[in-house]
């Protein structure tokens, strides 16, 4: 009986060396229909897929394709300089990675990429959207669009730029989230949207890693946005919704820093949430989540104390219902100058949550940006009081603070809600 496996591997064998490098880069025989570049007249090519589901194979390939036809320049723009650097251009599945040694690009520098024939192009951060002001491209390559923090911004100083020869086009890839961005490019006619999922790409990826991972978060939303590429919509039924973000203002009053603490601290245990916000004008801004996961109880009451101390803020105020006295006794061993306000919770976190929520609804609350876990988990949070099946640690500290500082006051030390 036939052994495929070892068919394939005995046909490999017989290649010769220079016939073996040509099947190997040769993306064509490789790709799967949703990783080549779709037909028509379009100006974004949108790749929405879930982790490990071929993006930035494709990416890279679309690249080589366009610098093998001398189409230059072209801008390569990631969340950071560092994730452009180490996933777009050094990654495994990286533009070095997927060219033959006689049309590899080289790294000059930090930020620029230069073929044998002369093609070049230019890495830069979504982070910093003023670095789009002055360059021109035939072409770009942005990668994870869904985190970028200034997204709209940095994709309207790209479109600019992009404006040399024949037809400037652009290829967007990433894991899908409900972004203004996101929402914007399906509603452009101009845009040609493909999906992928993880699944589809199985014959690439570790056993382990789809016996372990994608079968665990299978048929979930974080396993449908994550896993399958799909793009998860507001809840009908939540609280928030992400049109409700808003940036915040400058800090006018009080800054407190909430914790919501684990009944443990193993790395089992829910997370600690922890939120820092401050009082703007009639409203507040929420400045920081700090939010940690599966560490030791002096571990998150150190880093709750530090953004105490980061920020500086009034107080912290800490839910004291599981641990009591311990918890206060945590932050104090850490620091026993911090003033910490105790609050006991007497309601439902829905019940606690939907004061908080009015108050996003009337535009009293900002965001910094990249609060991006946060939001999430607000927009995941439902009526049965958990966020997506889990434990909604940080929606429970957020709602802490603002109620601090926006729904009850200055008031006694010991808060009943």
């Amino acid at each position: 009986m036939s052994n495929p496996h070892a068919d394939a591997v005995a046909k490999v064998a017989a290649l010769s060396d220079e016939n073996a490098e040509r099947t190997y880069f040769s993306w064509a025989r490789w790709a799967r229909r949703e990783q080549k570049q779709p037909p028509g007249d379009w100006t974004t090519w949108l790749l929405m897929g879930g982790r490990g589901s071929g993006k930035t194979r494709a990416g890279s390939e679309w690249v080589r394709r366009l610098a093998r036809r001398r189409i230059s320049p072209i801008a390569l723009v990631g969340e950071t300089m560092t994730e452009a650097v180490d996933i777009m251009v050094r990654g495994e599945s990286g533009l070095i990675a997927v060219h033959a040694d006689h049309e590899r690009p080289v790294l000059k520098g930090k930020s620029r990429l230069v073929w044998p024939n002369g093609v070049e192009a230019a890495i830069l951060t979504a982070s910093d959207p003023e670095r789009f002001r002055g360059p021109q491209f035939a072409a770009a390559w942005c990668d994870e669009i869904a985190k970028w923090p200034h997204a709209e911004e940095a994709w309207d100083m790209l479109q600019f730029g992009l404006r040399l020869g024949d037809r400037p086009r652009q290829l967007a890839t990433t894991t899908p989230k409900p972004t203004k961005l996101i929402r914007r490019l399906l509603d452009d006619e101009q845009t040609r949207v493909v999906r992928m999922t993880t699944e589809d790409n199985y014959r690439f990826l570790a056993p382990q890693f789809l016996d372990a991972v994608v079968a665990r978060y299978r048929g979930t939303v974080l396993g449908r946005q994550e896993l399958d590429g799909e793009l998860i919509e507001d809840r009908a039924d939540a609280l928030w919704q992400r049109g409700m973000f808003g940036e915040g203002g400058a800090v006018t009053g009080r800054i407190v820093v909430a914790v919501d603490p684990p009944v443990t601290g193993t790395a089992r245990s829910d997370a600690c949430g922890i939120v820092v916000a401050g009082q703007s004008g009639e409203g507040a801004v929420v400045l920081e989540d700090a939010t940690l996961k599966g560490v030791a109880p002096l571990t998150w009451a150190r880093r709750a104390v530090a953004a105490f101390y980061a920020h500086a803020a009034d107080a912290v105020v800490v839910e004291v219902n599981q641990g009591g006295d311990l918890v206060k006794n945590l932050l104090l061993q850490v620091d026993g100058s911090v003033p910490v306000i105790e609050v006991r919770a007497m309601r439902g976190k829905w019940l606690r949550a939907e004061p908080v929520a009015a108050l996003y609804g009337r535009g009293l609350v900002g965001h910094v940006v990249g609060l991006t876990a946060l939001e999430d988990e607000l927009c995941a949070f439902g009526p049965d009081g958990k966020a997506d099946g889990h434990s909604p640690d940080r929606v429970d500290a957020l709602v802490w603070a603002l109620t601090e500082l926006l729904l009850k006051g200055v008031g006694p030390r010991v808060r009943w809600i």
